[in-house]
């Protein structure tokens, strides 16, 4: 399935039905009088969040959605029937995001089960039977049903994720995620084998997270360059980072600071993560070479460099210890609700 992460799309609730204006005409019966009914209420326009769906693909081939309108009223003071309402399923981690001014939140979906009437349909409108009084026997007044509320809203995806992954092009960030989950990205001698964020489960001593891996960043991506950073969107839910450097490079303190730099560009938050910072491929390193790099990488950040290689595995398990730690701490309840004792690495 082709993955798409936003969407624009046009949403019409439906209009109410009018009201009736009749009288009733029997033969052999006396009197007769107003009897027209009211009309049936428009559908409203309904989000739902559900399982399954990590994709807006279906938002490319069908763009506009417009709910059903109510019946007209009729004779014998018969009401119009009511539209049944529009639901459009989404992903968990959809944000509806207003057009006009391409920032105004609308609805933000980050469970499944979630439900919002993003628009409703009009009410219907009375029937001339509904304006008799004593003074006026024969009415022909009627009300016109309610309008349909129409707007055009962007869908915006962010994936939800306990942990995310981050580096520049080829510091084997699918490789590791193809270790520690069952995901099966494309791993590539090349830049940017990564075109689209990938999702996979990490089990670790008895611990389950989801874990997501999103394209390489080069320096100025907060400018377009190379795929650009609007896949960081896709991390803002995680809860800690998992920065990965390629130990391979000359200068694995630059790689570093570039993706930092980005991060602080982006914003959202991103930039004040927790976050683990890792020298990934060490295996392909001579082990002073890469001690020296790791006491660098160190002083530069002011935070402890872990040493691995999604390679061989090798380091592996000391930096699953951190990120399970980590997330069992952001999942904790509150201080001063009832909670089990917090697990940590043995």
């Amino acid at each position: 399935m082709k993955f798409l992460d936003q969407a624009k799309i046009y949403l019409r609730s439906g209009a109410g039905g009018d009201g009736a204006v009749s009288f009733r005409r029997e033969k052999f019966v006396e009197y007769g009088g107003p009897d027209g009914g009211d009309g049936g209420r428009g559908g409203d326009v309904v989000f739902e969040s559900v399982a399954g769906l990590n994709t807006l693909i279906d938002f490319r081939y069908s763009q506009h959605f417009k709910a059903g309108r109510g019946q007209h009223g009729m004779g014998r003071d018969r009401t119009g029937a009511g539209s049944d309402d529009l639901v459009i399923k989404v992903p968990v981690g959809t944000q509806i995001i207003d057009d006009d001014d391409d920032q105004t939140l609308l609805a933000d979906f980050t469970k499944v089960g979630q439900r919002i009437v993003l628009l409703r349909g009009g009410e219907g409108g009375k029937g001339n039977a509904f304006f008799k009084t004593s003074t006026n026997r024969a009415p022909r007044e009627f009300e016109p049903g309610g309008d349909y509320a129409e707007a055009w809203v962007w869908l915006r995806l962010k994936l939800i994720a306990d942990a995310g992954l981050l580096g520049m092009p080829n510091a084997g960030k699918s490789t590791l995620l193809n270790a520690i989950t069952n995901a099966h990205a494309k791993v590539g001698a090349y830049p940017f084998t990564t075109l689209k964020p990938q999702l996979g489960v990490v089990g670790h001593k008895g611990q389950e997270f989801v874990l997501a891996d999103i394209p390489g960043l080069i320096a100025g991506a907060a400018d377009g360059v190379g795929i650009g950073d609007r896949f960081l969107g896709h991390i803002e839910r995680c809860r800690i980072l998992l920065h990965l450097v390629d130990a391979n490079e000359p200068d694995p303190v630059e790689s570093y600071e570039i993706v930092r730099d980005e991060l602080d560009a982006y914003g959202a938050g991103l930039e004040s993560k927790d976050e683990i910072i890792a020298l990934n491929k060490s295996d392909l390193v001579e082990p002073k070479v890469l001690a020296k790099k790791k006491k660098a990488l160190e002083k530069a950040s002011g935070k402890p460099v872990f040493v691995l290689s999604g390679a061989t595995r090798d380091g592996m398990d000391a930096v699953l210890d951190r990120l399970v730690e980590a997330v069992g701490k952001a999942k904790a309840p509150a201080a001063g609700a009832a909670k089990d004792k917090a697990w940590t690495p043995v």
